[in-house]
């Protein structure tokens, strides 16, 4: 095999790693989608300027593509205090949906500055739905979800899959990603971390 070729394999191997690892994260601790009510909670990314950045732009996307016509009522909880600029992530993801035409119910938290915190102070948000999606890259997301099950084990009885996860979807980034969710697996963040 050529040398080029053997690079080609194994880039390609890479990828499809990082898509399965990608896919595991996306169906890690969820149950059956039965329906009903739902919160769909997008979790921000770091954001300096003015405008929702890349990363902010496509969780919002997989936030809206996550929420179910069929639900009787549908809430987008958007997560993230000010951490990289003056305005939080929240009001960003917030302003990015309106403009993507998303005109439903819409909850700010803009206090969280961890992972940790998007969860602890989006739960009020939780309490009176069937379900529950949580959505940022599929890895963080299972996170996310592992947090929720540590601070409140009721809620997380009410976890169901979100649409953050589409084969080829990001894939040359895929890996990354998915290396990001085995150090964190690994090393079992703190409770208060991230």
């Amino acid at each position: 095999m050529r040398r080029r070729s053997r690079i080609a394999v194994a880039a390609l191997g890479v990828m499809l790693w990082g898509e399965w690892v990608n896919r595991r994260a996306s169906r890690t601790d969820v149950h059956t989608d039965t329906g009903g009510s739902e919160a769909v909670v997008v979790l921000g990314y770091r954001n300096a300027g003015p405008r929702a950045n890349a990363m902010n732009r496509w969780r919002v996307r997989a936030g809206l593509r996550s929420l179910d016509p069929r639900a009787n009522r549908s809430r987008l909880v958007l997560c993230g205090g000010a951490c990289a600029g003056p305005d939080t992530e929240a009001a960003l993801l917030a302003r990015y949906a309106r403009e993507r035409g998303y005109t439903g119910e819409l909850v700010l938290e803009e206090d969280s500055r961890s992972t940790w915190e998007n969860i602890a102070f989006a739960r009020p948000f939780l309490t009176d739905v069937d379900r529950i999606k949580i959505v940022s890259l599929p890895t963080h997301a299972a996170v996310a979800r592992r947090y929720l099950a540590e601070q409140s084990p009721e809620l997380a009885a009410r976890l169901v899959r979100g649409r953050d996860y589409r084969f080829g979807e990001w894939m040359p980034l895929k890996p990354v990603i998915a290396l990001y969710g085995v150090a964190k697996n690994l090393g079992r963040a703190p409770a208060n971390g991230a």
